[in-house]
């Protein structure tokens, strides 16, 4: 899982989007906490526009513009509610908070310009908001706040009447907050990717044989089988198993060794993933050489079509190994259940019914496939 070094975001697109989905509710817990305190920060500080102006119409163009941006926030914190699985929502609003809150901000600094070395404080608080408390592409984060600090800068050498030294000081060390900014947020954002790819990883190890990288028997039985048979009789759909086995698998062993073994086994496995559909279909170490294969939307007949296309592709295909060619052959039985027809039982020995398929097939000469529909 490579990650962009400068936006910090998974190459992979569907990755990327995957880990922004997996901490989605992180992420709104997070965004809800960062706009409440954004609201409250910018009505509390009306007391020191009282303060600091006095009661007159600048004093309420002040509230007015505070007023605004914490009605923009409360508005996208409502909205946030209203639509907690909504991935895009959450960026569009993340944005929509960071450049409302710039923009308040800077308004409030210039109907206030005379206190411009205070107002530069004020704006260091804005950038850590925006770049670390208002989680946001690393990207849009640095824009937003980049555009707010040379907009911040303009509006004291224009209005403020700071100059010379003075601007030059007050630009450095608003540059140097964007830097520090983008490099915290950037450790941050690389540092919950790492994460994110460790968990990935020991998740795969859970679930995979790491031989053959087919899910192992476990994740079948926890997960995998429930999960298709459930779709299947939700949306009165076929579903088709086949069991398959080596052929002679400890021949194999005894000739050429474990290592030649291991060649067969995944070389066997790289065939029934690459002739079934990926993302639908899935391949399953049932054993030491068996293999299962589940098939949502299949029915009897595409399952034992499958089945004899693997078995001659197999056999016509030796497997090479150290100079070798070892030629192998594989059984299949091939078990079917429509659910738009069949009895509420029918599915409950659907692997065991392969598996008899299967022995019937080794019994009949071995290279062969035996289907049968279950009712």
């Amino acid at each position: 899982m490579k990650v962009a070094p400068l936006r910090c975001e998974f190459c992979d697109a569907a990755t990327e989007n995957d880990f922004l989905r997996h901490h989605l509710a992180t992420t709104q817990a997070q965004l809800r906490v960062t706009f409440l305190f954004c609201a409250l920060f910018y009505l509390c500080f009306a007391v020191t526009d009282l303060i600091w102006v006095g009661y007159e119409l600048k004093t309420c163009l002040l509230v007015g513009a505070r007023v605004a941006v914490a009605a923009v926030v409360l508005t996208c914190l409502a909205m946030l509610k209203r639509r907690p699985d909504s991935l895009s929502f959450t960026r569009v609003a993340a944005n929509i908070v960071e450049v409302a809150g710039a923009a308040g901000f800077l308004l409030i600094a210039a109907l206030r310009p005379n206190e411009f070395s205070l107002h530069a404080m004020s704006m260091s608080i804005v950038l850590i908001v925006i770049y670390i408390y208002i989680p946001n592409r690393l990207a849009y984060a640095a824009a937003i706040a980049a555009a707010a600090t040379a907009a911040f800068i303009w509006l004291a050498w224009w209005q403020g009447g700071v100059h010379g030294m003075e601007l030059g000081t007050m630009a450095a060390l608003l540059v140097l907050g964007n830097v520090f900014g983008y490099v915290a947020a950037r450790r941050y954002q690389m540092l919950s990717r790492e994460e994110y790819s460790a968990q990935m990883v020991l998740k795969n190890l859970s679930v995979r044989d790491p031989l053959t990288g087919c899910y192992n028997r476990r994740h079948l039985h926890e997960q995998l089988l429930e999960t298709e048979i459930s779709r299947a009789q939700r949306y009165r759909l076929s579903l088709t198993v086949i069991m398959s086995d080596l052929d002679h698998f400890k021949a194999v062993n005894d000739t050429y060794g474990h290592y030649g073994g291991d060649a067969v086994l995944q070389r066997f496995a790289a065939l029934l993933q690459s002739m079934t559909r990926d993302s639908i279909d899935s391949v399953v170490r049932y054993g030491g050489e068996e293999f299962l294969l589940i098939l949502p939307e299949t029915d009897l007949a595409g399952g034992e079509l499958l089945a004899e296309r693997l078995r001659q592709t197999l056999a016509a295909t030796p497997v090479a190994h150290q100079g070798q060619q070892i030629t192998v052959t594989a059984s299949f039985g091939v078990a079917s259940v429509d659910f738009a027809t069949s009895t509420h039982a029918a599915h409950l020995n659907m692997i065991a019914a392969a598996d008899d398929l299967l022995y019937a097939a080794k019994n009949s000469g071995r290279n062969r496939v035996c289907a049968q529909q279950l009712v």
